[in-house]
């Protein structure tokens, strides 16, 4: 049997049961602190790290008699952000030491911010850290804490979209709750990418529940899809990059033309998004943002909601090798005038389903654009 200490968003109880498999009123738990520590937010993260500091304590709760299997729960979980189990002694409210492991950052990235809050923590991300551990814990037992691990960005960016998908309502009198009866759901791959199953009925047109349907889905985050143009000089700006997808289906010219794309991370916004990686991919810094809807991209496939804008600015220089190195991105860009970019359109040079339905959208409002 073991004890320990938590510091972090695991004294969220809500998550601290979802991962380790147990209700809170089967789990011995009590407030404690450990001496010459403190928590602080790591920069760009939605989780906070324990640093040794002279002077101060770290607040959290002690959890006593945790068995192997609560253990390898809490590695399996705790594995996705690269922590460290070390002994160490806490004191509880009755004045007590008690030993203890404690979760210590194993990334040497990661870097501090301020100190950590955890009621800002459980109002801003409390909701989100619940659906990314729901699908985490979905796969123990069945996969690799490796594989969990490697998956854990896009994890995170799915459980960010999820959120921002139930808030995308357009009036539709129906009312899933009632038209719709779930018998079975599992996550059933896990790869960066991830698959789920269902089997379902959804109320039909005349009224009737229909027949039993087994479905699956492509889970993805949501996604910015961008085309810089520059009224000015009534120019656009394209970017190439190799895509395995289309090479796996066997297109001879897996390079793709295309607007700049990239996921919405966890706390952006689409616009943040947007402007972000508009400079990952092409070193330009845009002025204005002119959204042109937004959309799924495949519904009867995936998950991804694809916000599409024309993104201004001044297309003067192009890049001849960009984007994020660790994530693999190898990108050129070129700039075109109108009129040769339509022109292409026209003639079905790009295979690219947003970048086409972008041009139409500036077809239709260059003049205004330019005005």
């Amino acid at each position: 049997m073991s004890n320990l200490f938590f510091y972090g968003t695991l004294r969220h109880v809500p998550l601290l049961e979802l991962v380790m498999g147990r209700s809170a009123g089967d789990l011995s738990a009590s407030p404690a602190t450990l001496s010459d520590h403190a928590v602080y937010s790591v920069q760009d993260q939605p989780f906070p790290m324990i640093v040794v500091e002279q002077g101060t304590s770290a607040e959290g709760v002690l959890v006593q008699g945790l068995g192997e299997d609560e253990r390898a729960r809490l590695a399996f979980y705790e594995g996705g952000f690269e922590y460290d189990l070390r002994l160490q002694t806490v004191v509880t409210g009755d004045g007590e030491a008690h030993q203890a492991l404690v979760f210590f950052p194993a990334s040497v990235s990661w870097k501090t911010d301020s100190y950590w809050d955890f009621s800002a923590w459980t109002s801003d991300w409390g909701a989100m850290s619940m659906l990314a551990a729901t699908e985490v814990m979905a796969h123990y037992g069945r996969v690799e804490a490796s594989a969990i691990a490697r998956s854990f960005p896009a994890i995170r960016t799915r459980a960010w979209a999820r959120l921002a998908a139930r808030r995308r309502e357009t009036g539709d009198a129906r009312n899933i709750a009632r038209d719709v009866v779930v018998h079975d759901r599992k996550h059933a791959y896990i790869n960066y990418f991830a698959m789920d199953e269902i089997e379902l009925q959804h109320r039909l047109h005349n009224g009737e529940m229909g027949p039993v349907l087994h479905r699956s889905g492509m889970m993805q985050g949501a996604a910015v899809v961008v085309l810089p143009y520059d009224p000015v000089r009534d120019t656009v700006l394209l970017v190439e990059q190799f895509r395995a997808p289309v090479f796996l289906i066997d297109d001879p010219e897996p390079w793709m033309w295309e607007p700049v794309a990239g996921m919405i991370d966890p706390g952006e916004t689409p616009e943040q998004a947007a402007h972000r990686e508009t400079m990952e991919e092409t070193q330009i810094s845009l002025t204005l943002l002119e959204y042109a809807g937004g959309a799924y991209s495949s519904s009867g496939s995936s998950t991804e909601y694809v916000h599409l804008y024309i993104g201004l600015g001044d297309l003067t220089a192009t890049v001849e090798c960009s984007g994020v190195a660790s994530e693999g991105e190898d990108i050129r860009s070129k700039i075109l005038p109108f009129d040769d970019f339509m022109h292409m359109v026209d003639g079905h040079v790009f295979k690219d389903l947003p970048l086409l339905t972008l041009a139409h959208w500036l077809a239709r409002n260059r003049e205004r654009l330019r005005a």
